[in-house]
């Protein structure tokens, strides 16, 4: 997906489709009401469009990510962050440096998450906390086949970093591991945000076809029932860096 990563607009409209959402604590409002207070200085790493610091006081932060669009969106988003453009496996800090690090559904898209688990652990100072979201079996299913329907990969291949195996694997290099389920459904009532989010995974324009496929039982969900459903599968997985 990293044609998707070029501007923002992909990765805002995969963000647009979960107001659908009916958990009445949003994902981002949950990771901080679980989070809170940070113990700084506060690193994340593929902060995206930085959405997860919008209106929310915070100390002293640093937001990375690899797409230089990202980086742009994430300067102006949060003005008063330091920004770097890397890679969560390669990050130019020093060691023990920050209080608090989070990666929120990034390390399926890192080459080995291992390497980035021990970056994260590296630049964290001893008792510093980290935070790392993943989504497991069944995440967004609804819209995967509705993807691959039209010939394209399925949601987000979260094999290569599931929920299933996140805690174990930031057992091997921290302490107090704990995950937690966020519990939520979207109840879509707009076929064009369902065309919207699969349009977000391709590399390319969707044809009037393909969108009208995708559209199609979309559109008959909602007639039938009142909204098309999907399903979701997002964790939040917390461990602390032992001295």
């Amino acid at each position: 997906m990293t044609g998707n990563y070029v501007t923002t607009r992909p990765l805002a409209s995969r963000i647009a489709i979960h107001e659908y959402g009916t958990n009445p604590v949003p994902w981002y409002a949950w990771v901080h009401g679980l989070l809170a207070p940070y113990a700084g200085p506060v690193l994340e790493v593929g902060a995206g469009t930085g959405a997860l610091w919008s209106g929310v006081e915070h100390p002293p932060l640093v937001l990375t990510d690899g797409s230089p669009a990202m980086c742009a969106t994430l300067r102006t988003a949060v003005p008063d962050a330091a920004v770097a453009r890397a890679g969560a496996d390669r990050l130019p800090f020093a060691d023990g440096v920050f209080g608090t690090a989070l990666a929120n559904h990034v390390l399926y898209h890192v080459a080995d998450p291992a390497t980035a688990l021990a970056e994260l652990r590296r630049v964290l100072r001893p008792g510093g906390r980290v935070a790392v979201a993943t989504n497991g079996a069944g995440h967004m299913a609804e819209a995967s086949e509705l993807a691959v329907s039209i010939g394209l990969p399925p949601v987000d291949v979260h094999e290569h970093f599931p929920a299933e195996a996140a805690p174990a694997a930031l057992a091997l290099a921290f302490d107090d591991v704990v995950s937690r389920r966020y519990e939520d459904t979207l109840v879509v009532t707009d076929a064009g945000a369902v065309v919207a989010y699969v349009a977000s995974l391709a590399d390319r324009p969707l044809t009037r076809d393909e969108e009208d496929a995708v559209a199609a039982p979309v559109s008959a969900a909602i007639a039938r029932d009142g909204a098309f459903r999907i399903g979701k599968h997002a964790v939040l997985v917390t461990a602390v860096r032992a001295g």
